[in-house]
């Protein structure tokens, strides 16, 4: 199948409740492993989808800015943030902002202490799309790929990625330069969610974190 990965996918996706699953996901178990031990910041989501990462960071002291080109996700992860009682005045609320961008053209008005991805697949190359949000880590900060891993025959989120939205740990850590970055973690791992109907749901990841030297 293919995959154009452009605004009206994503809304259909998630309109038509193809998404569903992911909008209801707890966050990735990756998230808190990887930033745990980093003082709270500013923070940008690329491609937060039903917005648990953005809401979990926004709860632990994080400003978030949580892009998606997909309205529908954004309005599904507004929803998300006000029944946990983050998106209301005060507290996360105001720690929360949501973004409607096609992150292959948009770009911030800041760099971030954090910029995260998981799982995100914006209409372009999975490689250069991680080269674009790393531009946008401020000295210091953090970098958090989480994506699906290159497997032959592999699915993610009951679909199956092509090979241009996947990557592995090393295709990724090579396209960050020595001199500008420090990798913390890269790494591939196997486990499996609960999809619908108590289905299992195998999913193949690549993390990295890195640190931006300067």
């Amino acid at each position: 199948m293919t995959h154009a990965f452009d605004k009206d996918f994503w809304e259909r996706r998630w309109r038509d409740g193809g998404a569903g699953s992911m909008g209801g996901n707890p966050p990735n178990p990756y998230l808190a492993r990887e930033t745990g031990g980093l003082t709270p910041g500013t923070a940008l989501d690329a491609g937060c989808g039903g917005g648990a990462e953005a809401i979990w960071l926004a709860a632990r002291g994080w400003h978030v800015t949580a892009a998606d080109i997909s309205s529908e996700a954004l309005a599904r992860a507004a929803a998300r943030a006000a029944a946990s009682g983050a998106g209301g005045a005060g507290g996360a609320g105001e720690r929360l902002r949501w973004v409607e961008a096609d992150l292959r053209v948009w770009s911030p008005d800041e760099r971030f202490d954090l910029v995260m991805t998981h799982y995100a697949h914006p209409a372009m190359p999975q490689l250069e799309f991680y080269d674009r949000i790393a531009g946008w880590v401020a000295p210091g900060g953090t970098l958090l790929i989480v994506g699906h891993l290159d497997i032959p025959g592999s699915t993610g989120h009951g679909h199956h990625p092509p090979a241009e939205a996947s990557a592995t740990a090393a295709a990724v850590t090579a396209r960050l330069d020595g001199a500008a970055w420090e990798i913390v973690t890269a790494e591939e791992h196997h486990r499996t969610l609960t999809g619908r109907g108590d289905r299992a749901v195998p999913l193949h990841d690549v993390v990295v974190r890195a640190t931006r030297r300067r």
